[in-house]
């Protein structure tokens, strides 16, 4: 006897494993049915109304899914706004930072009247000089008090005048530098605009306001005078302000006194003292704060015993002890005063000498 799945005569001969195996692949789900075009009527369908037994079903509409509306819209909004943008340009171009100002210098050589005094110790030129209370060498260049301003902090303000220091050290104290050696310690503290106007005064000096390395930085001829104490005596001053939103000036006015005596002969010769008042203007942006270079606009130096026959574009030649100028300038010129010189060529006051 058959089972419940096959014929009650049995498989038919030939067929393939039976005959529901042939149709196994075949499923007509829910969805299947549903997706027909072609739908059947009903028997009471078909006996009311006298149809067909069958009716053509309208298409299904396939639409877009919310999600896919929802990326669609998306894009649209995207591309719309950046288009919108574009047109607008709602950030401005940041303006062209102005080309930094190249650095402004004079050095007034100041005439001595009469013989240069000199004495065996440059100790006892100091105590009898108007450097006797000047501090000596970096501790005569003290940070003063600083405060924030209106668009800079503290530690912006103290590093505008910490590089400003170091600067004037490096400039006016490194005896490597004094005696016409190493100048990369100073350059390096410049902004990188400047550098090319600070190679081109080394390499060709040139007394044009511009090209003079006596600006820069404080060398004595080597081959003329050398050092005698390397404890150079200093007063002077740091002051900083904001020059606007975006900038820092430092101004530094400082007196040097130097004890020097001629060049090699060593400690039989007699010490001379030499002054020189130099007022240093700083520059700082943002990118200078942050790099530890600054920008020198203006050097002013006054300078003496010097002649005012001698050029000191390029190394300063003083008048050591016992010697005279030949020629002289306007009389009356201390760089121990607070007011500037007026003339190219000015005369050292007697009471800038020592008195031995």
């Amino acid at each position: 006897m058959g089972g419940p799945g096959n014929p009650p005569e049995g498989t038919p001969e030939g067929a393939p494993g039976g005959g529901e195996d042939e149709y196994r692949s075949v499923v007509f789900d829910e969805s299947f049915v549903r997706a027909a075009r072609l739908q059947e009527f009903s028997a009471q369908e078909r006996i009311a109304d006298h149809a067909p037994a069958v009716r053509r079903r309208p298409a299904l509409r396939r639409g877009l899914s919310r999600q896919a509306l929802v990326l669609v819209l998306l894009i649209a909004v995207a591309f719309g706004t950046a288009i919108y943008m574009g047109v607008r340009h709602p950030y401005q171009t940041p303006a062209a930072q102005d080309p930094i100002e190249p650095l402004r210098m004079t050095v007034i050589p100041l005439v001595p009247d009469g013989k240069v005094p000199g004495t065996a110790e440059s100790a006892y030129l100091y105590e009898h000089s108007p450097a006797a209370q000047f501090k000596t060498g970096s501790e005569g260049v003290p940070l003063p008090a600083s405060r924030r301003t209106a668009h800079f902090s503290d530690s912006q303000v103290v590093s505008a005048l910490t590089t400003a220091k170091d600067y004037i050290v490096r400039s006016a104290l490194d005896p490597e530098v004094l005696t016409g050696g190493e100048v990369r310690a100073v350059r390096v503290l410049l902004d990188p605009e400047q550098l090319d106007q600070f190679d081109q005064s080394f390499a060709r000096p040139t007394a044009d306001g511009r090209h003079a390395p006596t600006g820069w930085l404080v060398r004595f001829d080597p081959s003329r005078a050398e050092l005698a104490d390397r404890k150079v005596r200093v007063q002077g001053t740091l002051q900083a302000a904001e020059a606007d939103s975006s900038t820092l000036e430092v101004t530094a006015d400082h007196t040097f006194v130097y004890a020097l005596r001629p060049a090699g002969d060593g400690d039989k010769d007699e010490v001379s003292l030499f002054t020189l008042r130099r007022e240093l203007h700083f520059r700082f942006d943002r990118d200078d704060l942050r790099m530890h270079q600054a920008q020198l606009v203006v050097s002013y130096v006054q300078a003496g015993p010097l002649s005012c026959a001698e050029d000191s574009t390029n190394h300063l030649r003083p008048l050591l002890a016992g010697q005279t100028a030949k020629e002289g300038g306007p009389a009356g010129t201390d760089p121990y005063a607070t007011g500037s010189a007026t003339a190219l060529c000015g005369s050292l006051a007697k009471s800038a000498q020592p008195k031995v």
